[in-house]
């Protein structure tokens, strides 16, 4: 075995091509349905919103698509993105496992996300778009679209989910210095956020309502367009050369792994990771995998949710898509990881995990931070608040292997680093954080209002 710690790439070695895991699922995806008609979605249905480009990857099954030069160089600033042996971890916690990670807090963001907004911002400047607009929680997919606006020289507007605008001004912060506009979500801005403030003047937002007002924005200026940073497919898609290059990585650490774990929000870094992964199950060239989505206990739309067809916002502005989720009205906590706090999963995810491609647990806040805290003084970096879900799975993972004694390899995708988020820290150290199960009431509620057919 190797005794490496950190294994790098080359910058030739990032991939040529995103993995499309569309192309190897035995079923086809569930169709997307049009929020007004409940009629499969067309291509010019989606024309307001997203670029020619970007509307032929969200339908395609082809295995592999290119990836543009112009992209591609624009990611050799960070990566390919280092892999990590938690050899520190693994005393720490005296487990036969191997635990690696993959760090995706190399980016100048901070995170996973400029995979995607890099991709999304290029395909908009080639077809003639001024403006993109975008919602973020955490500020992770915010700060990251921002920052590749002003690389292609687009204007960007931001809603943010109020609750992390107020518990994150350095997130928004940086968005401004990349030249974004940033607005409070929900917002006397648009016609859905003023309407949810009459029923609510003190909401504390939702990436549902957020979406409302990016949407109608973008909907109805012929210079916008609309960019997501998580659960639809073409995103999915932009984050697999997370995955990809892990595949390399643990060839170099002469190792595999057994098992995979990554939080899940909305679904992108867990299908970066995951997803060339389960490719290889799908295709029959490897067996014995496990895949684990973690997700925050205040807000289980896996563990909690059903699957079943639903809006992407709260005000069913956005179509409709066969997914594990909450209910569109379901409001969450405002718990500190603001990048989970999301209503559904992306419909590629929630059909892997119905097919019995990988699983699901929630992992309660006080646990999270728990595990972040240990994960940092071991490795010596921070993560994100949503990544510390992630290194609780894994975590949990480690000890089941010292139970049984069997040394397992577990990868863990850190998506991003908590550099931004060390409010959230610093009230974990001073005891101001509390777990929040959801109540099941409150859930069958949000859940009694999913769209019947």
């Amino acid at each position: 075995m190797n005794n490496q710690v950190k294994f790098l790439l080359q910058e030739s070695d990032i991939p040529q091509t995103w993995y499309n895991i569309a192309a190897d699922l035995h079923q086809a995806p569930a169709p997307v349905l049009h929020p007004g008609t409940h009629q499969p979605i067309t291509p010019a249905d989606l024309a307001p919103l997203f670029p020619e480009a970007i509307i032929a990857q969200e339908v395609s099954r082809e295995r592999h698509i290119a990836i543009p030069e112009p992209v591609r160089d624009i990611y050799k600033q960070w990566r390919p993105s280092p892999l990590f042996r938690a050899r520190r971890l693994e005393r720490a916690l005296d487990t036969p496992a191997r635990i690696y990670y993959k760090y995706e807090g190399v980016s100048p963001a901070g995170s996973h996300k400029p995979n995607s907004a890099i991709a999304q911002a290029y395909y908009n400047k080639v077809e003639g778009v001024k403006l993109l607009v975008t919602e973020t929680g955490a500020g992770q997919w915010g700060s990251s679209l921002a920052m590749a606006c002003n690389f292609f020289g687009l204007a960007c507007k931001i809603f943010m989910v109020r609750v992390s605008y107020n518990q994150k001004p350095y997130r928004r912060a940086l968005m401004e210095t990349f030249g974004a506009t940033v607005s409070a979500s929900p917002s006397n801005e648009t016609a859905v956020g003023c309407a949810m403030l009459s029923k609510d003047p003190d909401s504390s937002g939702s990436l549902g309502m957020a979406i409302s007002e990016a949407v109608e924005i973008a909907a109805q200026n012929p210079d916008a367009k609309y960019a997501l940073g998580s659960v639809l497919n073409h995103v999915l898609l932009h984050q697999t050369v997370i995955g990809q290059e892990a595949l390399k990585q643990l060839e170099m650490a002469g190792d595999t792994a057994d098992v995979i774990v990554a939080c899940t929000g909305g679904g992108s870094n867990f299908a970066g990771i995951a997803f060339p992964f389960i490719g290889q199950v799908l295709r029959g060239e490897r067996t014995g995998l496990r895949v684990v989505a973690v997700e925050p206990a205040a807000c289980p739309s896996i563990t909690r949710g059903h699957y079943a067809y639903d809006y992407g916002d709260t005000a069913h502005l956005t179509p409709l898509t066969k997914m594990h989720t909450l209910g569109s009205t379901f409001v969450p906590p405002g718990f500190h990881a603001g990048g989970l706090r999301y209503h559904g999963m992306a419909p590629l995810v929630s059909q892997v995990v119905a097919e019995g491609l990988a699983e699901a647990t929630t992992v309660a806040q006080l646990e999270s931070f728990t595990a972040g805290v240990q994960f940092a003084r071991a490795e010596g970096i921070v993560p994100a608040p949503e990544a510390n879900h992630a290194v609780a799975g894994a975590i949990r993972e480690a000890l089941r292997c010292k139970e049984e004694g069997v040394s397992r390899s577990i990868l863990v995708n850190i998506s991003g680093h908590g550099h931004f988020d060390m409010q959230a820290y610093t009230d974990f150290m001073a005891g101001k954080l509390t777990n929040y199960e959801y109540p099941a009431e409150e859930i069958a509620m949000a859940l009694a209002g999913l769209p019947k057919f």
